[in-house]
């Protein structure tokens, strides 16, 4: 499923990114009196918009996944003698799960700590074009739209080739947490080297950029990938869906924080280019680092619980 993250990251930047302000980089086809002259991203919001509506109509023909139990009249009397009391066993801890879930520790706990690493990863997608196109005087790259565009698709690329070839070896060789706190150790480095590469130009650049935005994306799918893992395993089976339902509602009210949180710290910090401790962007990183720390300090006890660990 986190594949589909990489596919994703190939085609939203290059839509953005090749078809924002169309009558300026194809005068030949778009007119500057047209729609798409007057209304700069009106082409590329168009297509977004297209690629929602099919995927509603596609909702309609997607076979539906769960196991619905029919009577087999092939069935002998002991076959059904067993299955009858695990039935109802799952019907009873069905009408008492959802309630439940606050009370299962190691889920809160690791939805907690998701929501964590949610907040800083959608903070620094709202960073990271901001920075990428603001200009070099403050500590930006000046790049346009199309190459933000570029950089997110190779890494995107990159994204998909890691997600099928590498992810599934270095899930089977490291323990779930274990794999989380590294990447979180390995992401402050990364991290704090953005604000630096305004120091750098010409191949080097987008060579070092675009091997930090691999990396950056490829954390934060390992890290999304682990916790979908961790929460399926601190609950059972007939409550997931629940689970599931509510991790995703408290991680959309984090990723609805961040982009407001990030754009107000990042326009802080356009105005401390002079300062003497964290001028610039170098604060903008720095407190994406924080919620790092965070998240990584989180998956340590007392805080964090692993299933079995504790009554849930």
């Amino acid at each position: 499923m986190s594949s589909s993250r990489g596919i994703g990251l190939i085609v939203g930047p290059a839509i953005g990114g090749y078809l924002a302000q169309p009558a300026d980089k194809y005068p030949g086809i778009f007119s500057v009196n047209s729609i798409f002259g007057r209304f700069l991203y009106f082409l590329p919001c168009l297509c977004i918009s297209l690629l929602a509506i099919a995927a509603v109509i596609a909702c309609f023909w997607l076979p539906e996944t769960l196991h619905k139990h029919t009577e087999d009249t092939m069935l002998n009397s002991s076959t059904e003698a067993v299955e009858e009391p695990c039935s109802d066993l799952n019907a009873e801890q069905s009408g008492s799960g959802c309630l439940s879930l606050f009370t299962n520790w190691p889920l809160m706990s690791t939805i907690t700590v998701y929501c964590i690493f949610s907040l800083q990863d959608m903070a620094y997608a709202e960073v990271f074009s901001l920075w990428a196109v603001s200009d070099r005087k403050y500590g930006g790259l000046s790049f346009s739209s199309q190459d933000v565009g570029s950089v997110l698709s190779i890494s995107g690329l990159l994204l998909l080739i890691y997600q099928i070839l590498i992810y599934p070896l270095v899930a089977n060789s490291i323990d779930p947490i274990t794999l989380v706190r590294a990447i979180a150790l390995l992401t402050i480095p990364l991290l704090s080297s953005y604000p630096f590469m305004p120091a750098l130009s010409g191949s080097i650049l987008q060579l070092a950029l675009n091997c930090a935005s691999f990396l950056k994306n490829s954390f934060s799918v390992t890290t999304m990938t682990v916790f979908n893992i961790l929460m399926n395993d601190a609950v059972s089976q007939d409550l997931r869906a629940s689970a599931n339902g509510l991790s995703v509602t408290l991680m959309s009210i984090f990723k609805t924080i961040a982009p407001a949180v990030a754009g107000v710290i990042f326009s802080w910090a356009q105005r401390r280019q002079t300062a003497p401790f964290l001028p610039g962007d170098h604060l903008v990183f720095f407190m994406l680092n924080v919620f790092t720390v965070i998240g990584l300090m989180l998956t340590f006890r007392p805080f964090y619980a692993r299933n079995g660990t504790s009554n849930h």
